[in-house]
C-alpha cells in the first residue's frame, strides 16, 4: 500500500505563490509516475502536471510557465510550485501516484483558494 499526504494549500491573493507538497509513505519502491490534479466546484477533476520516475514533466496548457512540478526521491516527496496564481486556479489539489502495475493512488486533497 502507498499513502499520499498533501500539504501547503491555503488562501492567496491573485498574483501570489504557493508550494504544495505530497509526502509518500508505505510502498515507496512501487512508485512510478506521479502528478497533481485539481477539481474546482462543479467541475471534473483535471490534470495539472505530471512527472515520470526519470523526471520528465508534462503540464496542462493552463498552467504552463506558471507552475513547476518536481520530486525529491530521497525524501519521497513531490512538489508543485505555483506562481502568478489566478482566481481560476482555485480548486482542491490532489496528489496522484501510479505504481509499476499502473494502479493509481490518491491523496486526500488540499484546498487552494486564490482571491481576486
Amino acid at each position: 500500500q502507498l499513502q499520499l499526504v498533501e500539504s501547503g494549500g491555503g488562501l492567496v491573493q491573485a498574483g501570489g505563490s504557493l508550494r504544495l507538497s505530497c509526502a509518500a509513505s508505505g510502498s515507496i519502491s512501487s512508485i512510478n509516475d506521479m502528478g497533481w490534479y485539481r477539481q474546482a466546484p462543479g467541475k471534473q477533476r483535471e490534470l495539472v502536471a505530471t512527472i515520470t520516475s526519470s523526471g520528465r514533466t508534462n503540464y496542462a496548457d493552463s498552467v504552463k510557465g506558471r507552475f513547476t512540478i518536481s520530486r525529491d526521491n530521497a525524501k519521497n516527496t513531490m512538489y508543485l510550485q505555483m506562481s502568478s496564481l489566478k482566481p481560476e486556479d482555485t480548486a482542491v489539489y490532489y496528489c496522484n501516484a501510479y505504481n509499476w502495475l499502473g494502479y493509481p493512488y490518491w491523496g486526500q486533497g488540499t484546498q487552494v483558494t486564490v482571491s481576486s
